[in-house]
């Protein structure tokens, strides 16, 4: 069978700032909560390594660029760091880092690839953290700030711009669950870091729109699918309040301008509301997107609580539901993360059925490997065949879902090159290219071939 998509199609993959660049101190960069963390932390990362070098992107954007285009890319997506932007974070621009970012944008144009811009990507700016950070209204304008700068100076060549990736991850790594800094665990605050993001989309967009560039506008989100374990009514409740908390708390104000009645009334019924002010309601109605992003690994299993919490005593969303792993479920053994190629999907035809049918891509979709050393031959190129095979079926369910109407416009990889990862470090390797971390050279894989072959066909057999 002849797997073929759309014309137009977007073929690429994704990275972040902080991932990839490296020179996380140079050229007049400031530190972010990342090179911070890793200062007073460095136990909390993998191998003791930090972001200071990463991928070496930052030197290296030439010679990558020229792989993107081997590897067949059309589109691009990566981020600009704040903290090398402004780094005060409210502040004068910092001119080497203008000159970076042009450079990289014309660089990536010149040789056929269109640049999707993120303009954060959990790099909290780490003079901005020590402001209050999204607890703060001062940092949400400041944001709105550097959004509108970045528009201004580049928005005359890039015109698919996303205002955050993944805005769930700073809220329940940063304050629900020690996993990133400032490791708060706190509830409350934790819906007001939420909340106060989506403030910080909503007037970035109006910038974006006033300033009538003809492009346009979105976020990315990484929509994991909910699935009850059983049809009972306790598992069904469980699942839709882990669905409003962690997928819906975005989804919804940014492609309906208005959050779900039932979020509101859970919120409120734990105590948990953040303090609304007059206009926000207004604002966060003006930012609804263009196209929206989706990021896509694994399902999401809820159950309910063998013991459910006393009222009162909601501490995390996992008071209310508990995960649970389904029986018999294909696993990547690296990651410990299930393997359900049909989420992509369901989440797609959710977006159809519920959402309006939105313009959409997959922003992110990968398998994070372990040990690839093992699967090197002897000219030193990685055989990866189980990513391929990954690919491949995730694929087959993305066109399905185009078949039947879903407005799904292209498919980004998580990542181009083996990436320095925000806990794992280079632990679990993404990429379609191999990054030797002795010498920074870079050699494609199998996976990395057969990507190219795809996007120049539109499709495989």
């Amino acid at each position: 069978m002849k797997y073929q998509f759309p014309d137009n199609f977007w073929w690429g993959s994704a990275t972040s700032a902080t991932q990839s660049e490296g020179a996380s101190l140079q050229d007049g960069k400031s530190k972010n909560i990342f090179d911070y963390w890793y200062d007073i932390s460095p136990e909390r990362f993998h191998g003791q390594i930090g972001p200071q070098n990463t991928s070496t992107f930052y030197e290296n954007y030439q010679q990558d660029i020229l792989l993107l285009q081997q590897l067949g890319h059309n589109t691009f997506r990566t981020s600009i760091s704040w903290s090398r932007l402004i780094p005060d974070g409210d502040g004068e621009l910092n001119p080497k880092a203008v000159t970076f970012y042009n450079a990289v944008i014309d660089s990536l144009l010149a040789h056929g690839i269109t640049p999707f811009i993120n303009l954060q990507h959990f790099d909290m700016p780490l003079c901005m953290q020590q402001k209050g950070g999204w607890e703060s209204r001062a940092v949400v304008a400041a944001y709105a700030r550097y959004a509108k700068l970045c528009f201004t100076l580049f928005g005359d060549r890039v015109k698919h711009w996303f205002t955050f990736n993944e805005p769930i991850v700073p809220v329940e790594a940063g304050y629900l669950n020690d996993l990133h800094y400032p490791c708060v665990v706190d509830f409350k605050r934790a819906v007001t870091v939420a909340y106060h993001m989506m403030l910080a989309h909503a007037k970035a967009v109006k910038n974006y729109r006033e300033l009538a560039q003809n492009g346009e506008i979105g976020i990315i989100l990484n929509l994991t699918p909910t699935y009850p374990r059983s049809d009972s009514s306790p598992d069904l409740v469980a699942a839709n309040q882990a669905d409003l908390l962690l997928n819906r708390s975005f989804l919804d104000p940014v492609t309906k301008g208005i959050y779900p009645d039932e979020l509101v009334a859970l919120l409120r019924e734990h105590n948990l509301l953040p303090l609304i002010e007059p206009g926000d309601c207004q604002l966060i109605a003006g930012g609804i997107i263009d196209l929206l992003g989706v990021n896509y690994y694994l399902p999401r299993r809820v159950q309910a609580k063998e013991v459910p919490t006393p009222q009162g005593q909601i501490n995390t969303p996992e008071d209310l539901f508990s995960f649970y792993q389904m029986p018999g479920r294909k696993i990547n053994p690296h990651r410990g993360w299930e393997i359900y190629e049909k989420g992509l999907y369901d989440i797609l035809i959710n977006l159809k059925q519920n959402y309006g049918n939105i313009p959409c891509y997959i922003s992110e979709n990968g398998m994070g490997v372990e040990g690839e050393e093992q699967f090197l031959t002897p000219s030193g190129r990685v055989e990866d065949d189980y990513r391929i095979e990954f690919i491949r079926e995730h694929l087959q369910w993305l066109h399905q879902a185009i078949q039947e109407g879903s407005n799904c416009q292209g498919y980004h990889l998580w990542t181009f090159i083996d990436c320095w990862s925000w806990l794992n470090a280079y632990k679990n390797r993404y990429g379609l290219v191999r990054l030797n971390l002795a010498d920074q050279t870079r050699v494609i894989k199998k996976s990395g071939y057969w990507f190219a072959d795809v996007a120049k066909q539109n499709g495989f057999n």
